[in-house]
């Protein structure tokens, strides 16, 4: 049986050109690595041929997301040891490391401060001095947005942030590319304007 296109749904040339314009202002590693972290949030597997024409699984490739859309890397590693690898320096980095794992480990995209206090007590980690403030804090950074119902979740700067995680400088770099621009309002326009006449 044939498929029918949807009328919603967008055509694959238009994505894939969009895409790759995207991608063309960035370095390789960088190309490499959103794509990486499109195919985790998909469940993809990348899949390249050697010189033989035969297929081979690359050494970064994932394997498919399991059913309930958990994330694809091995899940024996404890919230303690995550903790020590990615080594945060603030609440609101640590904050954003435990969104991580509750999001890609424990499957809860969408939490609330206390999950984020249970978690950090489950990975031994010192106390918050004020969990409430540092969720909030970590928010106002970008590493978290608002989810339903009161709920945050894990946000695609914070995503690629806590995984560059410990390189701070290739961390903080991709957490720029993701941070949202400020938007001009016409009045700044129109000051700016009317500055140049003067």
């Amino acid at each position: 049986m044939t498929k029918v296109k949807s009328k919603n749904q967008p055509d694959v040339a238009e994505v894939l050109a969009k895409i790759i314009a995207e991608l063309r202002g960035l370095s390789p590693k960088e190309q490499r690595k959103l794509l990486d972290t499109v195919a985790t949030f998909f469940g993809l597997e990348f899949v390249a041929s050697d010189s033989s024409g035969a297929a081979k699984s690359l050494p970064t490739a994932i394997s498919p997301r399991p059913a309930g859309g958990g994330f694809s890397e091995a899940r024996n590693i404890s919230a303690k040891e995550f903790l020590m690898q990615k080594q945060p320096r603030t609440d609101v980095e640590k904050v954003a490391c435990l969104a991580f794992y509750l999001t890609h480990y424990k499957d809860i995209p969408h939490f609330k401060t206390i999950d984020i206090s249970k978690l950090n007590t489950e990975a031994a980690q010192s106390k918050f001095s004020n969990a409430a403030m540092a969720v909030e804090n970590a928010t106002k950074t970008g590493y978290l947005v608002p989810a339903s119902r009161g709920n945050k979740q894990l946000s695609a700067a914070g995503e690629v942030f806590v995984q560059d995680l410990p390189d701070r400088e290739a961390a903080k770099s991709a957490m720029a590319k993701y941070k949202p621009r400020r938007k001009t309002h016409k009045s700044d326009k129109a000051r700016t304007a009317s500055r140049r006449k003067k």
